[in-house]
């Protein structure tokens, strides 16, 4: 089946005794044994599994075109059970602009229990030089947070092959709709589902695909069996129905930040833009190789430094200011105050998450936002 097929039917199970269309929220935390104290429909406890969750995993692991999923109650959750599947004195390589909350997870959570390097994955030697014999993974991100730079997911993972090294990508700010990493010769793929798969601003969760239903994956399901951190059926249910929607949304997403992306590029006040889809983004001809479109996200900086990139979001109307992305809404941010001291996002830094309103609005938005009289 083709992906808007699949994003609509795999996560949707008809009820056999209602006939109903839409699969009904299963709330029960317990299910009732045979005579013989099996458990005839596969069921036991909803920490184990659910119906709703089975569901999720399903939908996700046919878009990714994986062989098996696992969700969870955040995407930090998903990627933590991969961390913690590594188990302790294992080395990972992860980029040097990635997601600040993932970031801070494996320098705090995971302190004295993996070793990281941080390394710019566009540059296949420095990927290289970083690698040891206690290497485990390298985790990729791309485009990445909140830079958007873009690397070669096929280079690295044929590199990490020789070195019998996995690979995992975060595949949040594109979604299977524009890059589908296991394609690429990925082993796992990371989402967090609170952003474009589930779409909507109103549900948290993520979710880890595997390409094969190996020994490490049968660990990764055990720490999320296990360590509990799954997410309700509520939020299960919420987040298939948005995925429902996903390939048309993306293209909405991807046409409108194209056309804001060269807004931002010709006005006086942006001093840069970071868009994969610009033919000025150092990364577009390798983005053109692994992606289908170019996505929803991107960043700019304003001249003036962080004074100036503050007044521009705090004049925006019709953009939230907010933290997130995904949702059919559009968000602007001062990145480096959301991420504290320590940041190495520049100060004048302004992400945006480009949403489904009508583009004139939006360039209207952002014309009066960077008029130097607001």
């Amino acid at each position: 089946m083709k992906i808007e097929t699949i994003a609509i039917h795999a996560g949707n199970l008809i009820d056999q005794h209602t006939k109903a269309v839409i699969q009904p929220i299963t709330l029960s935390t317990t299910f009732e044994r045979a005579h013989d104290g099996g458990y005839p429909d596969g069921y036991m406890y909803s920490r184990m599994d659910n119906p709703n969750r089975r569901s999720l995993e399903n939908v996700t692991a046919k878009l990714e075109g994986g062989a098996d999923a696992c969700a969870f109650s955040s995407g930090n959750a998903a990627a933590g059970a991969v961390f913690q599947a590594l188990g302790p004195g294992a080395h990972i390589i992860a980029p040097d602009d990635m997601y600040h909350g993932l970031r801070t997870q494996i320098l705090q959570v995971f302190k004295g229990v993996i070793e990281v390097d941080f390394v710019d994955l566009s540059d296949i030697k420095a990927v290289e030089r970083h690698l040891r014999p206690e290497t485990r993974l390298i985790w990729v991100e791309t485009p990445s947070n909140p830079l958007l730079k873009v690397c070669d997911i096929r280079a690295i993972v044929n590199l990490a092959k020789q070195h019998d090294v996995m690979v995992a990508c975060d595949n949040t700010f594109s979604t299977p709709v524009i890059q589908r990493p296991i394609n690429l010769g990925c082993d796992l793929v990371m989402h967090s589902t609170t952003k474009y798969l589930s779409g909507h601003s109103d549900v948290l969760g993520g979710v880890i695909i595997s390409a094969n239903k190996d020994q490490f994956w049968e660990k990764v399901r055990s720490v999320q069996v296990l360590a509990g951190a799954v997410p309700s059926p509520f939020d299960c249910y919420m987040t298939v129905r948005g995925i429902k929607t996903l390939p048309y949304r993306m293209r909405g997403h991807n046409e409108n930040a194209m056309q804001v992306a060269k807004f931002l590029e010709s006005d006086p006040l942006v001093e840069k833009v970071y868009y994969p889809g610009l033919t000025s983004h150092p990364g577009h001809e390798q983005a053109k190789k692994q992606m289908s479109l170019f996505g929803g996200m991107l960043s700019f900086l304003v001249k003036g430094g962080a004074e100036e990139a503050i007044r521009v979001v705090n004049s925006l109307k019709v953009f939230s200011q907010a933290t997130s992305l995904g949702g059919v809404e559009s968000l602007a941010e001062h990145r480096a105050s959301q991420e504290g001291p320590g940041t190495k996002t520049p100060q004048n830094l302004i992400r945006i998450s480009v949403g489904l309103e009508n583009i004139d609005d939006l360039l209207d938005d952002l014309r009066q936002a960077l008029s130097p009289i607001n």
